[in-house]
């Protein structure tokens, strides 16, 4: 170790070192770990004594620094370099009258040498500029660390100076010491380790232009930075374990702006998530920062998408699929991407929704591939500890959040790795959609999650299908004769647990239907129950006759649910002569209904419309949106998890034909969408 060579005298007459005996010993012992004997640390050169001479330099203070300049070397090409010796000793006379207020010209100079921007090497206007060389910085670095004690509030420029030096483009014997530094330093002096900690967490995002290209150095790749940077903090992690609390701030601190590169966004996601195999302490704050700005971000694109065409959010798909091998994979180019030119409103607008895809893309990505070990090769214990984490994310970040449209999908995949994942999910819901004292904006929010795993869940049993629906049918028939003594007419500001719990039933319906029948109860599977004819196909009673009641009462649940919804129930409750209520949708024409497509051009055709505000006289209040978080997935680089997951929407048995085109049925969904708008030409 370098610090064996230290002059003993020296170290026994520092009125700092007895202040830091208490982490002595810890510190030795991680600086062992970090560099053994044989570590670049030592780099067998002159200003490395031997372990076998061991000389010892008594210096006296009443001697003069010239004196001392005296003993420094000559190098071959004639130029001077004083040894570590020397070095050592001017160090600590220079930070000892700095702190005693005597003289502070040769701590200013140390700070000066730090100080120093390598990267004005390059710049040919600073050909004049005078560098440290690399001996004198690192001679200089391990006189700090032979003091580091001394560095007290009073030598923070100086401390600045080092944290913010160009270090990780150096060779491996400097960046080795600079990590012993930084350890020694924030166990000896903790008022620094929140400027240490950010200074290098700010470098797990795109890390600035030139850095590891550095003259006189070997070019250094981007993924050793990354490296050197998680080895900087699992040392200071260990040495100062306490610190993970200042630590986790820091990290929501830096996390990247919503303006910067998808790029900077997903190199810090995979850094946070490296971060976690060292500082498992910070798991739990490290996966919530991220599932909040990726949430963020997807919302943003919902919003933004609201202004484009669909043809347009097509086209960016297509565009992000051919391009999205672009986006992460060159580890060697981690700067910032350069800023666009220039461009119209518009094509500003459309660059943004495509970098904002992309961020999302790849951070969810990530997360996929985090939580998928446990899910495939943990205990069922570990399954269940790593759902509860996924759920409680989903409580508090996603579920309260409208037009949340990608980061579900995280529950929705690892939910379905078994069946008693499946009931976790499920009876979470339920629990949300039953609770009284939750807000009701968060029980119709749950409600439409509920319905849509069920409904898109291609892992989803018939025996969950039909207890979820047997569940959520009975607390409608509740609701409704609750509500119904008082009720004057449709309002879903007052009855919204109603309304969601309706259109919940509505649509697992219409993508379950084969699994209600009596016939998938007795055991027939889908395409069994396809090849029966219409009048062969029946439902359980209760069915029929609870959700009778719930549509013919006051409450009247087809004029609130959305009209798309409505209008496929209903043509395939009159194909299996289960349900007629064209009847009633007739006379619900009368209501004015605002319909355009959905934010979401990955939905299928026929519920693809999301509604707004519909009024036709005071006493009737807003319609209820055609919101279920789990429609169609197209994310180029992170929808291959999503293989085999998905129900898709089959057309139905002498209905649509089984012989017509996918088009044709989408034409048919559509038609039967328009329906319910006929009032606005009439």
């Amino acid at each position: 170790m370098i610090a064996a060579s230290s002059p003993v005298s020296i170290l026994k007459k520092s009125k700092s070192v007895p202040a830091a005996a208490g982490v002595k010993r810890k510190i030795n012992e991680m600086d062992l770990a970090l560099s053994p004997t044989s570590s670049v640390f030592s780099d067998g050169g002159d200003d490395a004594p031997s372990a076998k001479k061991r000389p010892r330099v008594q210096f006296n203070n009443d001697v003069e620094m010239r004196e001392i300049g005296e003993q420094a070397n000559t190098t071959s090409s004639g130029s001077t370099e004083k040894s570590l010796a020397v070095i050592r000793e001017e160090v600590r006379r220079a930070i000892h009258r700095h702190v005693s207020a005597s003289d502070s010209e040769a701590y200013d100079r140390i700070k000066e040498i730090f100080s120093a921007d390598p990267k004005k090497a390059h710049d040919e206007m600073m050909a004049s500029y005078d560098l440290p060389t690399h001996a004198a910085l690192k001679h200089h670095l391990q006189g700090l660390l032979s003091h580091v004690a001394s560095l007290d509030r009073t030598c923070n420029g100086l401390v600045q100076a080092v944290l913010n030096s160009e270090w990780l483009g150096r060779d491996e014997s400097y960046v080795k010491l600079y990590i012993r530094f930084l350890g020694n330093l924030a166990a000896a002096q903790g008022t620094y380790l929140g400027t240490m900690l950010k200074m290098l967490a700010t470098n797990l995002g795109s890390v600035p232009r030139g850095t590891g290209k550095l003259v006189g150095y070997a070019p250094v790749r981007g993924s050793e930075i990354y490296k050197r940077v998680h080895m900087a903090l699992r040392h200071v992690m260990q040495l100062v374990p306490a610190g993970s609390g200042t630590l986790s701030p820091i990290l929501s601190q830096q996390f990247p702006f919503e303006t910067d590169s998808p790029k900077s966004h997903i190199f810090y996601t995979q850094n946070l998530i490296q971060l976690v195999s060292y500082a498992p302490e910070l798991r739990s704050d490290i996966l919530s920062l991220i599932t909040e700005k990726l949430v963020k971000i997807d919302v943003q694109i919902q919003v933004d998408m609201e202004d484009v065409e669909d043809e347009v959010g097509e086209d960016l798909l297509l565009e992000i699929s051919a391009d999205e091998e672009d986006v992460g994979d060159e580890e060697d180019d981690l700067d910032d991407d350069a800023s666009y030119e220039s461009a119209d409103a518009e094509t500003e607008r459309v660059q943004g929704i495509k970098e904002n895809i992309q961020k999302v893309d790849g951070m969810i990505d990530i997360l996929f591939e985090y939580f998928n070990t446990p899910f495939t090769s943990g205990t069922l214990a570990e399954k269940e500890n790593t759902l509860d984490l996924l759920l409680s994310h989903f409580q508090t970040i996603i579920l309260p959040t409208y037009k949340s449209r990608h980061p579900q999908f995280l529950l929705f995949h690892f939910s379905q790795c078994s069946p008693e994942l499946v009931d976790r999910f499920a009876a979470t819901c339920i629990g949300l959609v039953f609770n009284k004292l939750q807000p009701g904006i968060m029980r119709q929010s749950a409600a439409a999650y509920l319905a849509s795993f069920v409904a898109r869940g291609a892992h989803i049993s018939g025996d969950v299908v039909r207890d979820v629906f047997d569940l959520l049918l009975s607390h409608l028939d509740k609701l409704r004769s609750d509500y119904e003594g008082s009720c004057r007419g449709p309002d879903l500001r007052r009855y919204g647990p109603f309304y969601s719990t309706a259109q919940a039933l509505l649509y697992i319906f219409c993508f379950r239907w084969r699994d209600l029948t009596t016939a998938a109860v007795d055991g027939d599977s889908a395409e069994q129950v396809d090849d029966l004819e219409p009048s062969q196909v029946t439902f359980a009673p209760n069915i029929k006759e609870v959700l009778h009641k719930v549509i013919y009462s006051r409450l009247n649940p087809l004029k609130v649910c959305s009209p798309s919804i409505v209008t496929e129930f209903a043509r395939i409750a009159h194909h299996f002569q289960f349900l007629y209520v064209y009847p009633l949708l007739e006379t619900n024409k009368r209501l004015r209904v605002t319909a355009y497509r959905s934010i979401s051009t990955l939905a299928d055709p026929r519920f693809s419309a999301v509604e707004r505000e519909i009024r036709a006289g005071d006493n009737l209040g807003y319609q209820l949106d055609a919101y279920f978080p789990f429609d169609p997935y197209h994310l180029p680089r992170s929808r291959r998890w999503l293989d085999g997951d998905y129900v898709e929407w089959r057309g139905i048995p002498g209905l649509d034909g089984a012989d017509d085109s996918d088009s044709e049925a989408d034409e048919d969904g559509e038609e039967g969408a328009e329906d319910a708008t006929e009032t606005d030409e009439e």
